[in-house]
């Protein structure tokens, strides 16, 4: 393992005696996250046991540094610390505690096991739900996709569980704040009634969502003493990360466990909250600074070099001032030096992302910069903007890996062949895939180009029966343009979907992972050297597992004689429902490839690069919030006055805030360079106008002003 050199400002908060409460804050690279882990090995070392100890973040992905440490080989003997979030912890009691709970919860058959619901089943339910209501006039106003609306409406009740309000104020306190054209209010109220019926469908069935696992745990289970004494006599240790990125709820329970503890380290990351759209809150996160023993804030970056930290400054002075003492203390530069920040101009957008990728390449071969040290960022990351970058970093030989977590796996091109592959092999679930569809599965799983692909698609395929031919059965001709080669791998995937036919069908999760080892993954097909598609399979894998898992013990919708797992899972990708978020998919180990994100998912990796380029800075999507028709973030938090008017003035300035947070949360994590990517017009063709880009022209002109000075 690398040998850290530790300040002695470091050393006081992790040597600090075990039985003190202290509260960590500071910027983001000061070093508080590396005290944190430290502190957790000297307090291993202590003899401290770490069955006592519990690990809290916002989010499982923010506690990878913790996770090495507990699963190393050389760390201390005996019990293991527990890393959860908040919601984790909850599930974890309403599982153990459910008989205490569930009859005073509301719960129909408080006799039965709970049903616990991942983000995408509990999307499947609500669908079950809201479709017949689509039919009757329910938000005839909306212009959105099914799947948003499902996420929209589930939102909404965890927002309640998180915030600490009653799922049955969500219509009206939206209600209250909008100031608009009234028949949005309508949409209110049919949001209202389908929270309401879906929390009903949940108590009858014993299904429990985020925000019921939430609410159970918080409001029946942690007031009562037996489960109140388990946790306090459980965990006498307490380490929480990245505090501020959590709900208010979750500061609640803090309050009234942390004059409990032992020991405890809260580490607040200043001018962050980037959770914010998810419930975050930094005041309530912040004033748990009043019941540590101590107070401790670490000024110095160990990631920005001198020029990047005074463009943070600037450019968040630029935006929006947030006070800071840091950008006091610090000596002002002589304007923005051309080490630390570049431009890359051109009049079209395909001509801007060549030149970023032959600058890229540049960094490689001649800087001697690791692919793991650059990212390419924007605010949001279509597919056509992913694949122009994508495909013109493989044309250079760069390695490259992105990573979305809103993206469907529906949009994934390896599930996508997995599932018509899958639909082939299950004729009785009658999903008759496209040509095209087959086409494109045989283009990837074969390893072909779409051309050869099609043609052999056209030739074998038969959308009315499900008929896969025979290769053998193709003129010579046209076996010669598909090639023999192509032919075999073709021959070896249809005999062995013919072959499952003839078997009792399996779960289609276990289908999928006998059908990737033994033919999708083997040398010559497409998933064989392509990492990617391997990482998506394995997320695909696991969805249709928890959705299995998460279906077979509720006994919903599983009294029709048709009812089949995998067509249910097929039809709810189909209707757009997301995947849950997969922790695989947020590694971040150091591997040699360029990371292509959005800018909020390269925040929430939380870990330092060498380079950042930043596309599309004339965006609006750096500062303006997604529109959300049947929520609002800030109506629906705890500082929002209820029946206060949601103005102009205030989105003007929630919007901001907003991006003078991201951005410097963006630069507090780049060690020496940021290259802006501008051009006349955007990806989108617009032209380039947005209050980003203002904010640069502003610090630039300034920047050149002291020079003149």
């Amino acid at each position: 393992m690398t040998r850290i050199t530790l300040t002695s400002h470091q050393l006081a908060v992790i040597e600090a005696d075990p039985t003190s409460k202290l509260f960590l804050a500071g910027p983001a690279g000061a070093g508080k996250s590396t005290v944190g882990v430290e502190r957790l090995k000297y307090l291993l070392a202590s003899g401290i046991s770490g069955d006592s100890i519990l690990i809290l973040a916002p989010q499982r992905t923010l506690q990878e540094p913790y996770l090495e440490i507990i699963q190393s080989p050389e760390r201390s003997a005996g019990g293991e610390a527990t890393p959860a979030t908040v919601g984790g912890l909850a599930r974890r009691m309403v599982d153990l505690f459910w008989p205490l709970a569930a009859e005073e919860a509301g719960f129909a058959h408080p006799d039965r096991p709970p049903v616990f619901l991942t983000l995408e089943t509990a999307q499947y339910h609500m669908a079950h739900i809201v479709r017949p209501l689509l039919d009757q006039g329910y938000f005839e106003s909306v212009t959105i996709d099914r799947n948003r609306l499902y996420s929209q409406i589930l939102d909404n009740l965890n927002k309640s569980a998180a915030v600490g309000f009653s799922f049955t104020e969500i219509g009206s306190r939206l209600d209250s704040a909008w100031v608009g054209d009234p028949g949005q209010r309508r949409i209110y109220t049919d949001a209202q009634d389908c929270a309401t019926r879906f929390r009903e469908f949940c108590l009858q069935n014993n299904l429990l969502d985020f925000s019921l696992q939430l609410e159970i745990f918080l409001n029946h289970l942690w007031p009562n003493p037996l489960v109140r004494d388990y946790l306090v006599k459980t965990y006498s240790h307490l380490i929480y990360d990245n505090v501020e990125e959590d709900v208010p709820r979750a500061h609640d329970l803090m309050r009234e466990w942390l004059p409990q503890l032992d020991s405890a380290l809260l580490i607040y990351d200043e001018a962050a909250g980037y959770r914010r759209f998810l419930g975050a809150d930094i005041d309530t996160a912040f004033a748990l600074r009043e019941l540590c023993d101590e107070q401790r804030r670490f000024d110095e970056s160990f990631v920005m070099s001198e020029g990047i930290a005074y463009l943070a400054d600037s450019l968040a002075d630029a935006i929006f001032p947030i006070p800071s003492p840091l950008s006091a203390e610090r000596a002002k530069e002589q304007g923005i030096r051309e080490s630390t920040l570049s431009i890359i101009t051109s009049p079209f957008y395909p001509e801007l992302l060549d030149s970023i990728i032959s600058q890229i390449e540049h960094l490689i071969n001649k800087d001697r910069i690791s692919a793991s040290d650059i990212v390419i960022l924007a605010p949001y990351l279509s597919d056509a903007l992913r694949f122009a970058i994508t495909s013109r970093l493989e044309a250079r030989g760069i390695p490259w890996r992105t990573h979305r977590p809103s993206r469907s796996l529906h949009d994934e091109p390896a599930s996508q062949t997995l599932l018509t592959l899958a639909a082939l092999a299950h004729p009785h679930w009658n999903v008759r895939p496209s040509k095209f569809d087959v086409a494109y599965a045989l283009k990837l799983a074969l390893d072909m180009d779409l051309v050869r692909a099609q043609l052999l698609a056209e030739i074998i395929y038969r959308t009315k029966d499900f008929t896969l031919s025979s290769f053998d059965e193709i003129n010579p001709e046209k076996q010669e343009r598909i090639t023999f080669n192509f032919g075999n791998r073709y021959s070896t995937l249809r005999d062995w979907i013919l072959n499952y036919r003839e078997e009792s069908p399996l779960p289609l999760d276990h289908f999928l992972r006998r059908f990737f080892g033994e033919i999708l993954s083997q040398p010559g097909f497409g998933f064989h050297r392509n990492l990617d598609a391997a990482r998506v399979a394995a997320s695909l894998i696991e969805s249709v597992r928890k959705f299995r898992l998460a279906m077979e013990p509720s006994f919903v919708n599983l009294d029709h004689p048709d009812f089949d797992f995998g067509r249910e899972y097929i039809a709810m990708l189909q209707d757009g429902v997301i995947a849950a978020q997969y922790l695989e998919s947020w590694k971040t180990e150091n591997e040699e490839s360029v990371l292509v994100a959005p800018a909020y998912t390269f925040l929430m990796m939380n870990r330092p690069v060498t380079v950042q380029f930043w596309l599309d800075v004339g965006s609006s999507g750096w500062y303006e919030r997604l529109d959300q028709p049947l929520t609002h973030t800030q109506v629906l938090s705890r500082e929002w006055p209820i029946g206060r008017p949601w103005t102009f003035a205030d989105e003007e300035q929630t919007n901001q805030q907003t991006m003078a947070r991201l951005v410097s949360g963006l630069l507090h994590r780049c060690r020496e360079k940021l290259y802006l990517g501008i051009s006349n017009l955007g990806e989108s063709g617009f032209e380039q106008r947005g209050e980003l880009l203002r904010a640069f022209q502003r610090v630039l002109q300034e920047g050149t002003t002291d020079e003149r000075g």
